[in-house]
């Protein structure tokens, strides 16, 4: 039965197309919003799968052709998933997981196809409530419908559901799943934003330095980190949000959900008479067992300990099986650890719940590397190594809501080979694990970076060693080795994993979970930050929800954590050596752009001899009136930049014997648009002489761009406001 359901909520409607496409699908369904159209699907087998875990795969995939593009590369098709199709798959697949009733075990598919897409629409939103409502509509016993928001902070002011135009403009990008009553998973990190100050321009007196766009304004970068506080009260928000929207859909949906296939259940396999033999004989050494953190050593020794349960008598007599012993253990294992935490309060490797395990730093270990830092948490060590190049070196990328392409300058590439968990396998591409770890630690690291357009930094994580969140471990060694390699950053950067055990109306908050306490507890929580607040949080919880009385606490006790974490990297940023004979060297200065035919000279000669006798490569940005001189020496760099000034201070001084014209205050004058920049236009008055108009003379309301003014060769009236030498500041009177 086709039909169409429209649902307005949270300032969003969407359209449910139900029955119309895929109906081969256990369930299926077309969702739009605006121009944007997502058709999800759902398929499951007939047969259970073997293993005793949700056998899910979740691919999220955008058709260029809902953009009206056609692919780039050589092979005009889409193929490899991008980094933003995989980690949309991920917030799918954490967010629907925790729905599936226990025992399920059936290879089941999720398919999210962008069939058309609108720049003003948030697709990884729409495509989660996409799949939530084709997994409700199928015949899979999924008997609740996950809702996504996103919340941004603009102007001081929450946001719920920013379109993607408001979100450029956010100091916080929120992601939330969950259902009416529950929270399920969050993705939270703050953005940088850029404070500009107009500044006052050079005057004639200066005659190398002349007129320059580029050093009218000051911009300061603030990294908008948010408090515990604050955390809760937008989740709080966020969380009423989406309470609201799951009502709406499954009141919508519904009466149009179809009826629960037959479905068989795997048994858990439990044989209490076993339990209590453990109990009786083999407690100790499964505590030992436990104390063994290492991944590989604890499920080796638990194995050794079912191999030896077998040979008793009462194994024999009772033709126990090692699939059910070996299970039987590690189910009191888990209930061994959790009583631990709950009655005891210590954890299997004696630590208090609060208690991060010892850390130790070492920078620039790597004398052929710009900036290196190895970084050991308990049995987690990370060497993170940073590079840095220039602007051709930038990470090239398509969006579909973007139409050109997209220049990435900083990278964060998480490497997890099979040996940092004792397992003999073969390196391979980096998997969607992997991306989701390195993004979580770029997003927490990348708010701190203090670097122009002009530099590009690569850092590389390599795990050596996981037994904990390694994500986290990265967080803090990549911050230390961009001070390794002599980056400015903001503020240093720390991480650290939070877990939660909760036993009937008991619950512990634990501090820097090891790799058990992650498997065995019901809460993976990562909280990344500064010493003035949070920049990024990752979230996912096994209960089905979690309370905010308890979520405040584990905020608090993460903080702790992260404050005495900040302080040991404090004291190992104080001991950094920085590499300099080999870090490349770079200098940006301001010129007026006359200057620039002389630093060329006739057919390029003159700017070709000061490559070849400095070694060094040469941009000029004429419209900013920038110069750019990169190279291997800081030596030749600074030669080079000295000789440049020269030249142009050669020209400058013949140019500045010119008369310059005087203007009265308030004299309104007739001028052509010469050049539009970020901040304002210059505009050529009569005698010849550029005047400045600022974007906000330009109207009595604000103006975004100066191009939706303004053109190049416009003719103006402008008002004269100020002028001090040939800085001259103008305000729009007229567009003629």
């Amino acid at each position: 039965m086709e039909c169409k359901i429209e649902i307005e909520v949270n300032g969003k409607k969407e359209i449910y197309e139900i029955g119309k496409l895929a109906k081969q699908a256990n369930g299926s369904v077309l969702l739009r919003e605006k121009k944007a159209a997502i058709l999800a699907t759902v398929v499951k087998d007939d047969e259970q799968s073997d293993g005793d875990f949700l056998p899910l795969m979740v691919q999220y995939v955008e058709k260029a052709y809902a953009a009206s593009k056609i692919p780039g590369g050589y092979l005009k098709r889409e193929s490899k998933p991008s980094d933003f199709e995989t980690l949309t798959s991920r917030i799918i697949d954490r967010s629907l997981r925790p729905l599936f009733p226990k025992g399920y075990a059936y290879s089941t598919q999720i398919t999210v196809l962008v069939l058309s897409s609108d720049d003003d629409v948030d697709l990884q939103v729409l495509a989660l409530n996409a799949a939530s409502a084709a997994l409700y509509l199928s015949d899979i016993p999924v008997e609740k419908n996950v809702c996504g928001v996103r919340v941004g902070k603009i102007n001081g002011e929450y946001v719920i559901n920013p379109t993607t135009t408001e979100l450029n403009k956010s100091s916080l990008d929120l992601l939330v799943a969950g259902t009416k009553d529950e929270l399920l998973m969050i993705e939270m990190r703050t953005i940088a934003t850029m404070e500009s100050e107009i500044i006052p321009m050079p005057v004639a007196s200066d005659p190398l330095m002349g007129v320059t766009p580029s050093e009218s304004i000051s911009t300061k970068q603030n990294m908008n980190e948010l408090s515990d506080d604050e955390v809760v009260e937008v989740l709080t928000k966020a969380s009423e949000a989406i309470s609201k929207a799951s009502m709406a859909y499954e009141e919508g949906l519904k009466e149009y959900k179809k009826e629960n296939a037959l479905i068989e259940y795997k048994q858990e396999l439990h044989d209490e008479s076993i339990l209590v033999y453990i109990d009786e004989f083999y407690k100790d050494e499964i505590k030992e067992a436990i104390s063994q953190m290492a991944v590989s050593e604890r499920s080796n020794s638990l194995k050794k300990i079912a191999t030896k349960i077998l040979e008793d008598d009462s194994a024999i007599k009772g033709e126990w099986e090692f699939d059910l012993v070996y299970a039987m253990v590690n189910k009191y294992k888990k209930q061994m650890v959790r009583q631990m935490i709950i009655n005891d309060e210590i954890r299997a490797d004696g630590r208090a719940l609060d208690e991060v395990r010892n850390i130790s730093i070492e920078t620039n270990i790597l004398p052929s590397v710009h900036g290196s830092c190895l970084f050991t948490r308990g049995q987690t060590q990370v060497l993170a190594a940073a590079t840095i190049g220039s602007d051709k070196d930038a990470q090239m990328y398509d969006l579909l809501t973007q139409k050109g392409t997209i220049y990435e300058n900083f990278m964060l590439h998480y490497n997890f080979p099979g040996f940092s968990v004792g397992e003999a396998s073969p390196l391979k591409a980096p998997g969607r694990r992997e991306l989701g770890h390195g993004n979580l630690a770029k997003r927490a690291i990348e708010p701190s970076l203090n670097i122009d357009d002009s530099l590009v930094v690569r850092l590389v994580s390599e795990v050596l060693e996981s037994n904990g969140s390694s994500s986290m471990a990265t967080v803090c060694a990549g911050s230390l080795a961009l001070q390794a390699a002599g980056i400015e950053t903001l503020k240093l950067v720390a991480g650290v994993a939070m877990g939660l055990v909760v036993e009937e109306d008991r619950y512990a908050i634990l501090t820097d979970i090891s790799g058990l306490e992650d498997h065995d507890g019901d809460m993976d929580f990562k909280v990344a930050g500064t010493k003035d607040g949070i920049t990024a949080l990752q979230m996912d919880i096994k209960l089905g929800g979690i309370d905010k009385k308890i979520l405040a606490k584990a905020l608090k006790q993460a903080t702790n954590a992260k404050e005495h974490i900040l302080a040991i990297m404090q004291r190992a940023q104080r001991g950094i050596v920085v590499n300099e004979e080999i870090l490349p060297a770079q200098s940006i200065f301001s010129l007026h752009p006359s200057s620039f035919g002389t630093i060329i000279g006739q057919a390029g000669k003159t700017i070709k001899e000061i490559i070849e006798m400095f070694d060094v490569s040469i941009d000029l940005d004429k419209d900013k009136g920038e110069v750019k001189v990169a190279g291997e020496s800081k030596a030749k760099v600074k030669a080079a930049c000295n000789h440049i000034k020269e030249l142009a201070q050669k020209k400058n001084i013949k140019a500045s014997s010119k008369e310059i014209p005087q203007f009265k205050e308030g004299e309104i004058v007739k001028g052509v648009v010469k050049r539009l920049v970020d901040f304002g236009a210059f505009v050529e008055l009569p005698g010849g002489i550029d005047g400045l108009l600022h974007i906000s003379k330009l109207s009595d309301k604000r103006v975004d761009k100066v191009s939706d003014i303004l053109s190049v060769d416009d003719e103006v009236e402008v008002k004269i406001l100020a002028q001090k030498g040939h800085k001259i500041e103008l305000e729009l009177i007229n567009k003629l």
